[in-house]
């Protein structure tokens, strides 16, 4: 009765909506070959701009953590002005800036004004950033430092070992089993030449994509754009990275952790990667089984119903070379066997069955009912104009994206998760008291592995 309710309340909602307006997308090369992909947007006078290189931690190599400390660094000395300098700068101009990295790329993120002398001041100095770093000695110390106790840090905390653990047990040998913020023998073996090295090789324009959203027109975009990407150097994008293995037998991995839970991952890769034609479907597919909060099966089966978790949830994640699915809780000890029964049970009726009717219904509107609001402003908006410059997506992708998940039917839906769900090839993580989760000693915590049989 409940579901039912929930149901059409939401189609209430979503019929009673007013029609939205996909953003006008433009998109250019500038003459050094930079993608950029532009939306004027004019509630604020403001402008967003974010600088992505493909230069995340796939790109890291033998040194884990590479490239997120490269990124880490570049606002701490560029072109003769020290990490003060810079950031007083930007305040003058009333402008914030702020950089980041994940596994396919890094990026710097400007919000300045939109007036012309604030703008043009603000990308002036951006550019010098994004060009020539200084890696100062003393900052690279300290910055791989901080770096090195964030990791001690994650080693006490049972969530953050067993996503490491998953993933590394998850993609093995392949560029994303790097974890972004680094490994503790990746960190300890970085130099300051390896991080001038990789900015020379990554932060170039062949291998660049600049997003820009706000309060200016096209013709400004254009200049905006050349300000930013004229200094650096020409370059060639980065290699494609081989596509993620599919797995080739079940494992579990069990790392002892004094702890009143445990907690639990269960997941696998799929050939799912950015622009796949199936990803709405998995995205959808996804939102009925763990992805929909409280009105999911694993919500409902794990808290309502059986009382194991208050948290279940799953996740795909659909990167450049293919991508994952995983689901994840925390159960009270006493309560593990019935959980992970529940879990890998739910998980093989969703794969053989698919999605019923109703809960598909509900998915959908409450999908497409929400997604405007994950552009209302211009810094949400900014982030999904750099991924669809990144992965190359068409520029109407957010105009069609809901309209591709209104149109799935169940059929469809079902197809694609047989399609990419494994029946029987999955990794499974236990973080834990050993005589709970059945592991024989202790295991090494800094997220390489962490054992287990």
């Amino acid at each position: 009765m409940m579901r039912r309710i929930l149901l059409a309340l939401c189609l209430t909602l979503v019929a009673s909506a007013p029609a939205w307006a996909a953003p006008d997308i433009q998109r250019w090369r500038t003459d050094d070959g930079t993608r950029v992909v532009f939306a004027p947007t004019h509630e604020l006078p403001i402008v967003d701009v974010r600088v992505l290189f493909d230069a995340g931690s796939a790109r890291d190599g033998d040194h884990a953590g590479l490239a997120r400390l490269t990124a880490n660094l570049l606002l701490e000395g560029a072109d003769g002005l020290n990490a003060g300098e810079i950031a007083r700068r930007f305040e003058q101009q009333g402008a914030r800036v702020s950089t980041g990295s994940a596994r396919d790329s890094a990026w710097v993120s400007l919000r300045s004004l939109a007036r012309g002398d604030n703008l043009n001041a603000a990308t002036d100095l951006l550019a010098r950033v994004l060009a020539g770093p200084d890696f100062p000695q003393g900052a690279f110390e300290r910055v791989r430092g901080q770096m090195q106790v964030a990791l001690r840090h994650g080693r006490q905390d049972p969530g953050t070992v067993a996503g490491r653990a998953f993933m590394k047990a998850l993609l093995g040998e392949h560029p994303y089993a790097s974890p972004p913020s680094g490994t503790r023998d990746g960190l300890k073996g970085i130099t300051r030449r390896q991080v001038e090295a990789f900015h020379r090789r990554y932060y170039v324009a062949g291998n660049a994509t600049v997003a820009i959203v706000g309060d200016i027109d096209a013709a400004r975009a254009h200049e905006l754009a050349a300000r930013l990407t004229d200094g650096l150097a020409d370059g060639e994008a980065a290699p494609a990275l081989p596509p993620v293995p599919p797995l080739k037998a079940s494992r579990t991995v069990r790392i002892p952790f004094d702890t009143s839970q445990t907690h639990v991952l269960i997941g696998e890769t799929t050939p799912v990667a950015r622009g796949d034609e199936r990803w709405p479907a998995l995205y959808l597919a996804n939102h009925v089984l763990g992805g929909g909060g409280l009105v999911s099966v694993l919500a409902e089966r794990m808290r309502e119903q059986r009382g194991l978790s208050y948290s279940s949830s799953s996740s795909v994640t659909a990167a450049a070379a293919g991508g994952w699915f995983q689901v994840g809780t925390q159960v009270r000890n006493d309560r593990l066997d019935d959980a992970l029964s529940v879990l890998r049970e739910s998980i093989d009726e969703f794969r053989s069955k698919g999605p019923d009717a109703d809960r598909l219904a509900l998915a959908r509107s409450n999908i497409t009912g929400s997604f405007p609001l994950s552009l209302d402003s211009n810094r949400d908006l900014v982030s999904y104009l750099g991924m669809i410059g990144l992965y190359g997506l068409p520029s109407d992708y957010l105009a069609r994206f809901p309209q591709r998940i209104d149109a799935l039917g169940r059929e469809r839906v079902a197809e694609v998760v047989s399609q990419v769900l494994s029946p029987g090839h999955r990794v499974t993580v236990l973080v834990g008291p050993a005589g709970v989760i059945g592991a024989d000693g202790a295991a090494d915590t800094d997220g390489e592995d962490g054992g287990g049989a």
